[in-house]
């Protein structure tokens, strides 16, 4: 079949899918913003469209689904260019959240959609108003704000045949008469490759740490509120105090991925840097190491060292990389929310700890760290959930290329809203 896939930093979701359907034989066609000139990539043709259209004076609530109808524009136009030259695809595979698959049924009336479904925005639960320090942006008017944001998703659910999601809760999210067009199918980890590694070690400075040291851990993509870099970095002075022999191994870029940014000209990172600095003794915030961002092989050598490793997110999409610790054999201390619920049950694949409450999160990592045989027990049954169901070559591709082929056999034309 000819399959075309839509995102604008492909592969992202697709990385294994996307190779996989071209390995069986199907003809795989990607666009996106990512590349600047047509390349191949693993068996797939990859194609740049360009954004022609600068964003122009709009509403405040209607600036997110401005952007996205630019970036639709152009997605359109590239498809129909890529429709002139003969390339019909059977299948479209598209992550809808930048408005690029928005008007791909005008091109391709006849095509069968499948929609990664990652998140709708809620009013009244999930991630908008969770934290109390961080209050609703738009005050009493931002249920109205988040009406409008949703619209991408509302005008992509005629579009979609099938969706995708990766964890019940993000499925959950959306409107109930949708969610039976939802399959819910993690995008799989590499469990052969992130897995334990008594041997492991990690250059940090002028130390090799191994795991022999205490070594505690937190990974984000960005070092932010929306992933509980502030709990964290206020739960370090006691930390520090009550483990002198640790060295925490910090994860993350100075950006931003979710939230606004601060307001105070400052990265997250050096907000709450600044905040704890003056509780923390010198010799203290030396064994304090904040890495960056850093290769996949390092990061995983990072996983595979360490003694405790700190998830914390509000209610949210999750991230790869609390899976990628469990299948490491990690001992994980999480926050006691939706989606983490779904891998992290309490005291038998890792410790759950109110959000917010930085006292508890200091007790559980010392508990864990104090009781060698409790680690060992909830970091192997960890990978052995994460092998049992969310291994990539044995369950997650498997189901996702069945995906595709029902997909391929779905009536195109969706549904009505």
């Amino acid at each position: 079949m000819n399959i075309l896939f839509i995102h604008q930093n492909f592969p992202g979701q697709y990385k294994n899918l996307a190779p996989a359907l071209a390995a069986q034989g199907h003809k795989c066609v990607a666009l996106t913003l990512r590349v600047k000139e047509p390349t191949n990539w693993r068996g797939v043709r990859v194609l740049p469209y360009a954004i022609k259209r600068d964003q122009q004076s709009a509403h405040p609530w209607l600036r997110d689904l401005d952007t996205k109808v630019i970036r639709g524009e152009a997605c359109m136009m590239a498809a129909r260019d890529l429709k002139a030259r003969g390339f019909s695809p059977d299948v479209i595979v598209a992550h809808p959240g930048w408005g690029e698959a928005m008007f791909l049924r005008d091109v391709w009336p006849e095509a069968r959609i499948g929609l990664y479904y990652e998140l709708f925005y809620e009013e009244e639960a999930g991630d908008v108003g969770f934290d109390p320090e961080f209050p609703k942006s738009g005050g009493q008017n931002d249920a109205m704000r988040l009406r409008m944001k949703n619209l991408n998703n509302a005008l992509h659910f005629p579009l979609g045949d099938m969706g995708l999601s990766p964890t019940q809760y993000q499925a959950s999210t959306f409107p109930q008469k949708y969610q039976d067009r939802i399959s819910v199918i993690h995008d799989g980890i590499d469990t052969a490759q992130a897995a334990p590694n008594p041997k492991a070690s990690l250059k940090v400075g002028d130390d090799t740490l191994t795991r022999d040291d205490e070594v505690i851990t937190f990974v984000n993509r960005n070092l932010e509120p929306y992933r509980g870099y502030h709990i964290f970095m206020r739960a370090l002075p006691r930390l520090l105090k009550t483990r002198p022999n640790a060295r925490v191994l910090i994860v993350g870029g100075d950006g931003q991925s979710y939230g606004p940014a601060p307001t105070n000209g400052k990265t997250w990172k050096q907000t709450y840097i600044d905040e704890v600095r003056g509780q923390i003794s010198t010799p203290n915030w030396d064994r304090v190491h904040f890495l960056g961002k850093i290769p996949y092989d390092q990061f995983l050598s990072l996983l595979q060292i360490s003694r405790a490793h700190v998830y914390l997110t509000y209610p949210f999409v999750l991230s790869w990389s609390l899976l990628e610790a469990m299948s490491c054999g990690a001992s994980i201390i999480a926050s006691d929310t939706a989606p983490v619920r779904e891998v992290i049950t309490h005291n038998q694949t890792g410790r759950l700890v109110d959000f917010f409450d930085k006292d508890a999160l200091v007790d559980q990592v010392n508990d864990v760290l104090n009781d060698a045989d409790a680690r060992h027990s909830m970091g192997q049954n960890a990978r052995e959930l994460i092998k049992s169901d969310y291994d990539l070559k044995t369950v997650c591709l498997p189901k996702q290329l069945d995906w595709v082929n029902r997909l391929y056999n779905a009536k195109a034309g969706g549904t009505e809203i």
